[in-house]
């Protein structure tokens, strides 16, 4: 009896309160996820500093003493502030979201870009410890042709879909781990559902 108390505990400590497998328990509906990058913020703050600085020139400085340059000056500073305020803003954070169909992407407040990837498209999934800015070139929406595309908000857990047409889609999400093994299960279910209609 000890004996077996003990190997009860144990299984308790592995598993707690009384959980199956991870692999064998029951997976949500909609599973959601999502990541964040605060550093994101200081960059869209200095592209509106460039946006501000763009519409000093323009209202203080005495046109005078030359219209050419300091008309550039100003279109220079806002058009660069906005474009590294709405890039920055488009990947503070990214949603994800996987539900029987598919797996959606949504980034930034506005959820764009956003990409749709439905779940007969993927033929399988696999978790990543560590993705890093550094291995895609940079933060957003990335492509490189030996590894396909992706989407980094931030260091970290990931996740990749091999799809169908042989190409990878990467995105950098928490709990990316659980976000897998939905997946799989989802891909292993239309698999046998598969089978058991040829059948």
């Amino acid at each position: 009896m000890p004996a077996l108390r003990n190997l009860s505990s144990l299984k308790a400590m592995r598993h707690p309160h009384g959980e199956k497998d991870a692999d064998d328990a029951p997976h949500p509906e909609v599973w959601h996820g999502r990541a964040t990058n605060r550093v994101q913020w200081l960059l869209a703050l200095s592209g509106a500093a460039c946006m501000a600085l763009g519409i000093e020139l323009a209202v203080d400085s005495a046109w005078t003493s030359g219209i050419v340059p300091l008309l550039m000056s100003v279109i220079g500073c806002i058009a660069g502030g906005l474009l590294v305020l709405f890039g920055t803003l488009a990947f503070v954070h990214v949603a994800v979201k996987v539900d029987k169909e598919c797996l959606e992407v949504r980034c930034g407040h506005m959820g764009l870009p956003r990409r749709r990837i439905p779940l007969s498209h993927i033929t399988g999934a696999d978790f990543l410890p560590r993705v890093t800015p550094r291995h895609w070139g940079g933060w957003g929406y990335r492509w490189r042709p030996e590894k396909g595309t992706a989407v980094v908000v931030r260091r970290g857990e990931g996740l990749v879909l091999r799809l169908g047409d042989g190409h990878s889609f990467t995105v950098t999400v928490d709990n990316a781990e659980a976000a897998v093994r939905v997946i799989r299960a989802r891909l292993a279910s239309t698999t046998s559902a598969t089978r058991g209609t040829a059948l």
